[in-house]
């Protein structure tokens, strides 16, 4: 008896999963498998590349081969939302491999791709369908697929959904699936919101957690320069040089830097390329091809763009401007040593940066070696102002340290703005 089979997978799925090279369960499929077999819901917490898709994948497709009847017109039986296309299409490779040879049907649909195509597909039923919010309901707007016949509900990396406003999106789509039904919420890391939103979705759930939240993976060695901002180029060049055959991930804050970047790259001999928001869907999966081929051997990627890249190969991540929320470093460093495997993660920091370093190693725990430069002094914080008063202890004139009065104006312009760069956000996701 194989350890996947004492987890009480069928002899189906313990065929497509050896033939697929997979020998042990991870933590997360080993505790998660039996949950969701049993029909509990989950909270999941786990690292990326830990193997959450088997985990709440193959129990899913077990229970609904166990059901007869295909699915009607419009309609499906299970869904995922993932916050980036890359990760939907990867959920959505894995989840064909594992019901090859079965009758269920997985449909993704993601923003950046023709939009009827997709309509075509859903209109003959879906068995499972993978979706980034925005697209999903766009196409259940325009009557092109219904929810209330979906029975299990998949929230994956859910923190990124939250920092990229979709927030809203969800409510709106739990309302829409269909009752009774099983929920799953992976996440990587479990800020406060996260709490709020598994006491709505989530009925009685269980709590998988199989590492520190801010943890990154054992296997991942990493250092960090200390370099003056406009050094930094000319350091990449030099550390990409070192070892030209290897995969090497570069990240960068934006989407016109990546782009940059990259170009830059190309230009002094790197096999380079890039993923970021203002690439179309089919330009991100031919760059994607291309680095997990080998053709491409320098990849330059923001944030929300690398989510969905899961490559074993990929040896060395740089960080070639630090991420302003520390959990996206995790994030970032956890596209190496997958599988696995090891992996080096660099950091090029600058001295306005520092601050931001100081962030990661306080979640991680966490104190990162120095392979060049010099670390600064760690900055102190300034005292406090005290408040001056005036006379009858009341607050002095504007300018004297009186505080400045509300201004809804500006207030309401903020509001905007806000709403603005979330809406940026999910377009580009």
């Amino acid at each position: 008896m194989t350890q996947f089979q004492a987890l009480g997978l069928d002899d189906h799925l313990l065929k497509a999963i050896a033939g697929l090279g997979f020998s042990d369960p991870t933590p997360i499929q080993e505790r998660a498998i039996p949950l969701v077999l049993e029909g509990r819901d989950i909270m999941g917490l786990a690292q990326t590349g830990t193997g959450k898709t088997a985990a709440f994948g193959l129990p899913i497709i077990q229970q609904l081969l166990a059901k007869t009847g295909k699915p009607d017109p419009k309609t499906c039986k299970a869904l995922i939302l993932a916050p980036t296309r890359e990760l939907v299409n990867q959920i959505a490779v894995n989840l064909r491999a594992f019901t090859k040879g079965s009758p269920i049907k997985v449909n993704s649909v993601v923003g950046g791709m023709s939009i009827g195509t997709q309509i075509k597909a859903l209109a003959l039923g879906s068995d499972i369908v993978v979706a980034t919010p925005g697209r999903l309901l766009d196409l259940v707007k325009r009557q092109a697929l219904r929810l209330d016949s979906a029975r299990h509900l998949v929230l994956d990396e859910a923190d990124q959904m939250l920092d990229l406003g979709f927030i809203h999106a969800l409510r709106e789509i739990s309302r829409l699936v269909g009752q009774p039904r099983q929920t799953l919420l992976f996440s990587a890391t479990m800020p406060k919101q996260m709490n709020e939103i598994a006491a709505v979705y989530l009925k009685d759930p269980v709590r998988v957690q199989v590492t520190t939240p801010g943890k990154t993976a054992d296997k991942v060695n990493q250092s960090a320069h200390f370099v003056e901002p406009g050094a930094k180029l000319s350091l990449l060049k030099q550390l990409l040089s070192a070892d030209k055959d290897a995969l090497s991930l570069v990240f960068a804050r934006t989407k016109h830097g990546a782009e940059k970047l990259s170009k830059t790259l190309a230009a002094a001999g790197f096999a380079s390329g890039s993923i970021h928001g203002n690439k179309s869907q089919g330009q991100r999966d031919r760059t994607l091809k291309s680095f997990r081929g080998g053709e491409i051997r320098v990849l330059v990627a923001t944030d929300v763009a690398a989510r969905g890249i899961d490559i074993p190969g990929v040896s060395h991540v740089y960080n070639y401007e630090l991420p302003q929320v520390a959990e996206n470093y995790v994030h970032r460093i956890g596209r190496t040593a997958r599988a696995g495997a090891e992996g080096e993660a660099v950091a090029l920091v600058s001295g306005e940066e520092y601050g931001l370093l100081l962030d990661i190693e306080r979640l991680t725990g966490l104190s990162i070696s120095t392979a060049g430069g010099e670390r600064p002094l760690r900055k102190t914080a300034a005292p406090a102002k005290k408040r001056t008063q005036g006379r009858n202890g009341k607050p002095q004139s504007k300018g004297q340290g009186a505080p400045k009065p509300f201004d809804p104006a500006k207030a309401a312009t903020q509001r905007n703005r806000n709403k603005q760069r979330n809406k940026r956000a999910r377009q580009a996701a």
